[in-house]
């Protein structure tokens, strides 16, 4: 009797401590994706939305970190291993491109990635998050970093006229270093 008991007061616990798991994870329809911020400042897809940052208006992922590119890659995929750690590529399909460019009224693509993977593409260049950073900020706009041999120089994807790219981070000459 003692062990059925404990096998039972074992049960509750874990049905009270999966329903906190589910709570947490919140409610909401498919757009939400628990990101008020997000879609409540701008237009959104299920993938990508429009956020103005720190006065910057610029694309955020799906979790509302910003999305950057890096002009390096207008010829191709350029950010690859080590890269990818610390910019993680924002996987699409054609379907979801196709979507958001109709839900954002702006131009998306996806492109093939060497591992087989599509990503998706705003102006033609591939869209990530970094890793380094969260939701809404602009850490990585102006970032400087080298990997393979190719220098990366990326920039916040800004969507508007008044978007012009943050230069917090950047020195107050104009020397690139």
């Amino acid at each position: 009797m003692r062990r059925s008991i404990k096998y039972s007061l074992t049960a509750a616990l874990a049905v009270v401590a999966a329903a906190l798991v589910l709570a947490a994870c919140g409610g909401g329809d498919d757009n939400d994706n628990g990101n008020a911020t997000a879609s409540s400042s701008g237009a959104s897809s299920d993938i990508v939305s429009m956020q103005n940052v720190d006065g910057t208006n610029v694309l955020v992922d799906a979790e509302g970190k910003t999305l950057y590119t890096a002009d390096v890659e207008k010829a191709g995929i350029r950010c690859t291993d080590g890269c990818i750690s610390f910019w993680e590529p924002l996987a699409a399909s054609a379907k979801q491109s196709k979507t958001a460019s109709a839900d954002l009224k702006l131009d998306f693509s996806v492109v093939k990635r060497p591992d087989g993977e599509s990503q998706l593409t705003f102006k033609g260049l591939p869209l990530y998050s970094f890793s380094e950073e969260g939701s809404g900020s602009l850490e990585g706009d102006g970032f400087v970093d080298d990997f393979q041999g190719t220098h990366f120089e990326w920039a916040a994807a800004t969507t508007g006229a008044n978007s012009a790219p943050s230069d917090s981070n950047a020195p107050s000459d104009s020397s690139p270093y």
